[in-house]
């Protein structure tokens, strides 16, 4: 790669475990140095919509998924490189603990992130009913890795002053890093969760005035002046790949390469999109752009029936919380389900798949578009939770046989009836649960609808390959 590497000032917030407050303290920060006048590039390692969407509402812009098992470390790096262009400073919220992976190696962890961006980190420990074993934990992730570049600690719940002043000392003293901060417990009401985490900000009204307290707690509590600095300090280091290359500026298209390939005019593709189906990447967004899409978006909630549009994309989400509106949305069903019939490219995920189905049983049953012949409920406990690969065995639309999709599936729906044959189901899961029996994505027509979610930089074809199918829809004139 040609040229010299960009500098970017960066830093990465990484906890113990999870739910240890890095979450918050991340909204916190981006959200305080936007207000100096900054501008922040937030960033969320692992897969995750909902943390990414309270990061992307504290930065005024989006936020950008760094996944190191969705794709591959150059991809990674460029994608941090090109979302970081224009910042003055990029932040990046870890997921877990520091050092938690997929094994005992620790392959795809928040640390192997930390070094693979050349990111200084600072560790968000949570303090509850601990004063000096606090140290002697934080110790410990110093000498785990010492090439993870640990450069402070900022301390979480803590009780009251003499708390704060035994963790200070000890950390400090025993470990030779800064207490950048130390931060009171927040109120849950600031912050609800539910089971995926926190509550999406789209269905938060009150997601303004929690990120204003997020804001006064880290301009409050927290040294700002110092964390710019450490982030400034790790500005001209080249980033670092697993191959040590360095990443240089690149332009706009190099992480697309569906960029030029598109039809001369573009297809219409209806993205179903509002508190009910939510959970997108923007990167997919900006790949189907790239093929050759022009996106119309549409709420199955509010709008009355389905536009004419060339293709449809149906992210995940909660339809569970939104099940009486969409069924009572009769019109906007049925236009959807005929639509389908009459051929129209339709790619569903999660939450779309379960629109796509019968009908989702709740309190009662609610009918769904009818597309596919499943009836989902909903269980209390997580039924796929975690990262997916698929081998793709059937012809269907969008992917080529004996490919291997990586994605990941996070849902508590789970099939109660499935009425389709074997033939149906496209994907056999080699990691995951799927849809039923260890298979996963129903194809019927030109719909594909899956629970594993993709990112468009770990699966390069998707994009063009949904923008083609919409494309030929369209000259069919149907």
């Amino acid at each position: 790669m040609g040229g010299e590497p960009i500098e970017i000032p960066r830093v990465l917030i990484a906890g113990l475990r999870g739910g240890a407050g890095k979450t918050v303290v991340s909204i916190g920060i981006v959200s305080a140095f936007t207000r100096l006048g900054k501008v922040v590039a937030p960033f969320k390692k692992g897969p995750d919509y909902i943390d990414a969407g309270w990061l992307a509402m504290a930065a005024g812009r989006p936020c950008h998924n760094l996944d190191p098992f969705l794709f591959a470390a150059d991809r990674l790096c460029m994608s941090f490189s090109q979302f970081s262009r224009d910042a003055d400073l990029s932040v990046v919220e870890g997921n877990r603990g520091l050092y938690d992976g997929l094994d005992a190696e620790g392959t795809t962890s928040t640390a192997s992130l930390a070094k693979m961006l050349a990111a200084p980190v600072i560790l968000c420990v949570d303090s509850t009913k601990a004063t000096r074993t606090m140290a002697a934990v934080v110790l410990g992730c110093l000498y785990f890795d010492p090439d993870v570049d640990i450069c402070g600690v900022i301390l979480n719940r803590v009780a009251g002053s003499r708390h704060e002043r035994i963790l200070r000392t000890s950390i400090e003293g025993r470990c030779g890093l800064p207490v950048l901060g130390a931060l009171p417990k927040l109120s849950r009401e600031d912050f609800p969760e539910r089971h995926m985490g926190l509550i999406p900000t789209v269905e938060h009204e009150l997601a303004a005035a929690a990120i204003d307290s997020a804001t006064r707690m880290a301009q409050s509590y927290l040294d700002l002046d110092r964390i710019s600095s450490i982030a400034d300090r790790a500005a001209p280091n080249p980033l670092s790949m697993l191959t040590g290359e360095k990443v240089c500026g690149k332009p706009a298209a190099s992480i697309f390469p569906e960029a030029g390939t598109g039809p001369e005019k573009p297809v219409c593709i209806g993205v179903i999109k509002d508190s009910a189906f939510q959970f997108y990447y923007p990167e997919n967004f900006e790949a189907l752009e790239k093929a050759g899409a022009e996106l119309v978006f549409i709420s199955p909630v509010s709008d009355e029936a389905l536009p004419a549009v060339d293709g449809l994309y149906i992210g995940g989400g909660f339809p569970e919380t939104h099940a009486r509106q969409l069924a009572e949305n009769l019109k906007f069903r049925n236009s959807v389900r005929n639509a389908a019939d009459s051929g129209l490219p339709v790619y569903a995920e999660c939450g779309g798949l379960m629109y796509l189905g019968q009908s989702l049983v709740l309190d009662k049953a609610y009918p769904m578009a009818g597309v596919l012949p499943i009836v989902f409920g909903f269980s209390p406990r997580p039924q796929g939770h975690g990262y997916t690969i698929a081998a793709v065995e059937r012809e269907n639309p969008y992917f080529s046989a004996g490919t291997e999709i990586r994605g990941h599936e996070f849902h508590y729906s789970r099939v109660l009836e499935w009425n389709g044959h074997d033939t149906d189901l496209v994907f056999s899961m080699k990691k995951g649960r799927g849809i039923i029996n260890g298979k996963d994505g129903v194809c019927y027509k030109n719909v594909l609808a899956t629970y594993t979610h993709i990112h468009s930089l770990g699966i390069s074809g998707w994009a063009a390959s949904l923008v083609r199918a919409s494309e030929n829809y369209k000259k069919s004139g149907i």
